[in-house]
C-alpha cells in the first residue's frame, strides 16, 4: 500500500513508498484511512526530536491523527465491526495516519462523531485528546477561574478555546491581527493582538496558561499568573512527570536537568510549571464525540491537500501560516 515514511531523521527525512499491509493483532482495529490531519508534532517526530524518548524502528509511517472506515477488527473486539466510520489518534510506536490503512489498538479509537465528515474528523483527535486532558486532567479548570491561550487560531489554540468556555472558564487568547475576529467567533473573551500588543502588558492574575509558543513566550507567561497559577507547555522543556509518563522513570535526572531553569523560575514567582504531552484515549474520543455533535465544539479546517501531496501539505504547515488545521485526503 502506499504511504508517507520516515526514512531518516531530518527535514528531507519523509518520502512516499509502497509498504506492506498492517498486519490485524487480536486487539486491533483495521482501518482504511479517508482523512488524515497535519501536526507540529509530526514534524517534531520526523526531525528526530524524541528519538531518544520514543524509539521507533526506521522506516516508519508517519501521521497521527485519522477517520476511517473498519474493514476488519480482532479477535478480541467488542464494540466496533465493519463498516463503522471511526476516528482516531494511534497511541506512540503505532502512529501511521499517512497510508491508505492502518492497524489501530481498539482501546484508541472512537465512533466519528456523526455530524462531522471524515476531513473535519481527521482534524480532530489530537488537539482534542491535548486540550481535554491539558484543561481537566492537568489544569483541572473550575467555571470562573481564568484561561490563557497563546496562538488561538491554531489547530491545538482553536479546539482549547471552545473546550475552556464550554468548562465555564473566562478565556483569553494571543491571536494576529488577520485572526482576531476568528477567535472571538470561537468563545474567547480577550483577544490580545500580538502584533500590537505585549500580552503581559494586558492580562494578570491568572489561573492557568497553555502555551505553544516556546521558552521565550512560556518564561514571559509565569508573569501574568495568579500564586499558585500553572503553566502549561507542549513544546518543553520535558519535566521529570514526563519520565513517568513514558514508562522510564530513570530519565528523571534528565528531565529535571532539561526543565531546571523554568521550574526554578516558576517557584520563584510562586506558581506552577507542568510539560504536557497528549496520550491516546478511545474513551476520551467517545466523550468528545458527544461535544461536537451537540455544536458545543467545531473543528476548525484550513485546507484540504490531496493524498499524495502529503508532503506539500507538510510544508505548508512548516510555515507556520495556517489558520487551523491540515487535512490530507484519500
Amino acid at each position: 500500500m502506499k504511504a508517507f515514511v520516515v526514512t531518516h531523521y531530518g527535514p528531507d527525512g519523509l518520502k512516499a513508498a509502497d509498504v506492506p499491509a498492517p498486519s490485524v493483532g487480536p486487539r486491533d482495529v483495521l482501518v482504511d484511512i479517508r482523512a488524515a490531519s497535519i501536526n507540529p508534532l509530526d514534524k517534531m517526530v520526523r526531525n528526530g526530536e524524541f528519538k531518544q524518548l520514543i524509539k521507533y524502528k526506521r522506516p516508519f509511517t508517519l501521521g497521527h491523527d485519522l477517520a476511517g472506515v473498519v474493514l476488519k477488527v480482532g479477535a478480541d473486539v467488542r464494540g466496533f465491526q465493519a463498516g463503522d466510520e471511526v476516528y482516531a489518534r494511534p497511541r506512540d510506536r503505532r502512529i501511521g495516519a499517512f497510508a491508505e490503512q492502518i492497524a489501530i489498538d481498539a482501546a484508541d479509537v472512537a465512533l466519528k462523531p456523526s455530524s462531522l465528515s471524515f476531513d473535519e474528523a481527521a482534524a480532530v483527535p489530537l488537539v482534542a485528546l491535548a486540550a481535554w486532558q491539558a484543561l481537566v486532567e492537568v489544569a483541572e479548570v473550575r467555571p470562573g477561574q481564568k484561561v490563557l491561550i497563546h496562538a488561538g487560531a491554531g489547530g491545538l489554540g482553536s479546539t482549547v478555546i471552545q473546550l475552556a468556555k464550554h468548562l465555564g472558564a473566562h478565556v483569553a487568547t494571543t491571536a494576529h491581527t488577520n485572526d482576531v475576529e476568528r477567535v472571538r467567533a470561537l468563545g474567547a473573551d480577550e483577544v490580545i493582538d500580538f502584533t500590537q500588543q505585549d500580552f503581559t502588558q494586558v492580562v494578570s492574575g491568572y489561573d492557568v496558561v497553555l502555551d505553544s509558543l516556546g521558552p521565550a513566550s512560556l518564561e514571559k507567561s509565569l508573569t501574568v499568573l495568579k500564586p499558585g497559577g500553572l503553566a502549561i507547555s507542549v513544546v518543553g522543556p520535558p519535566d521529570p512527570a514526563f519520565a513517568d509518563q513514558l514508562g522510564q522513570p530513570l530519565l528523571k535526572p534528565v528531565m529535571g536537568l532539561l526543565s531546571r531553569k523554568i521550574r526554578r523560575r516558576a517557584r520563584k514567582l510562586g506558581v506552577r510549571y507542568s510539560f504536557f504531552f497528549m496520550r491516546a484515549s478511545g474513551s476520551q474520543l467517545a466523550t468528545l464525540a458527544t461535544l461536537y455533535d451537540a455544536g458545543t465544539m467545531r473543528p476548525v479546517l484550513d485546507r484540504a491537500f490531496p493524498f499524495d501531496r502529503t508532503l506539500d501539505a507538510m510544508a505548508y504547515v512548516e510555515q507556520g501560516k495556517a489558520a487551523g488545521k491540515i487535512v490530507v485526503t484519500r
